[in-house]
């Protein structure tokens, strides 16, 4: 079984905080995401912590028995300085040292946050000068944005979170597709509720984005749990 519990943050700099337990479950579909993420792992007392980057397909991870993991999902336009997110797509960069009460980032030594700790470590980040946000991608990324030229906010985006706004906008969708599949959305309305072209692009999409077709997500096939999926505001 793989346990995942997960809420939204009121940091501008925080996407989401989410914290999760295995038992009895060899392998997960790790779903695409857009955002990258601050991630710790726990197993048989060894720990963990490592900077991941977005991920622009499902892929297969191993899942350690009876470990934990905890994260911070960084809000779109959020960034570290020293360790650009562009680098770190589809891939993830380790803490040289990291114990079960601290962990190194940048060359110095932090306390390891927890999931009701989570915004004050990332406050302490921007004191720092470790985090730091720029605004104009979050607006980017959810609409519109007027008085800034269409390559300026391309640049700005794909700097901020190693993407571009197509490929951000059709991981979202397809998270969304997945959460109406799994609450018995027929495909047909998927597909005219979140603008696909045809089934078959649906199809191509959660295979894609989520390595499940349409009749799995319904199914709720459970050999190979998902990562985190969660509902949002778009």
């Amino acid at each position: 079984m793989l346990e995942i519990e997960d809420r939204p943050s009121d940091s501008p700099y925080v996407a989401r905080v989410w914290r999760g337990r295995s038992s009895g479950v060899e392998r997960m579909r790790s779903v695409a995401t857009s955002h990258w993420e601050l991630v710790g792992w726990t197993h048989r007392g060894r720990v963990r912590v490592g900077v991941r980057g977005p991920e622009t397909a499902a892929s297969l991870a191993d899942v350690p028995d009876d470990s934990e993991s905890f994260g911070i999902s960084f809000a779109h336009g959020t960034s570290m300085p020293h360790l650009p997110v562009t680098r770190l797509v589809d891939g993830q960069v380790d803490s040289p040292c990291a114990t079960p009460r601290s962990f190194v980032l940048r060359g110095a030594e932090w306390a390891l946050p927890d999931f009701d700790s989570a915004e004050q470590f990332v406050a302490r980040l921007v004191r720092e000068g470790v985090l730091v946000r720029d605004p104009l991608v979050a607006e980017a990324v959810s609409g519109e944005v007027t008085g800034v030229g269409a390559r300026s906010v391309q640049r700005r985006v794909v700097a901020a979170t190693g993407l571009t706004r197509s490929t951000i906008r059709q991981i979202e969708r397809a998270r969304r597709a997945a959460l109406l599949l799994r609450a018995e959305a027929a495909p047909v309305d998927v597909v005219h509720r979140l603008g696909y072209h045809d089934q078959p692009h649906l199809s191509r999409s959660l295979v894609r984005f989520l390595g499940r077709t349409a009749t799995h997500l319904r199914r709720g096939d459970t050999a190979e749990p998902l990562s985190l999926l969660y509902k949002t505001d778009a």
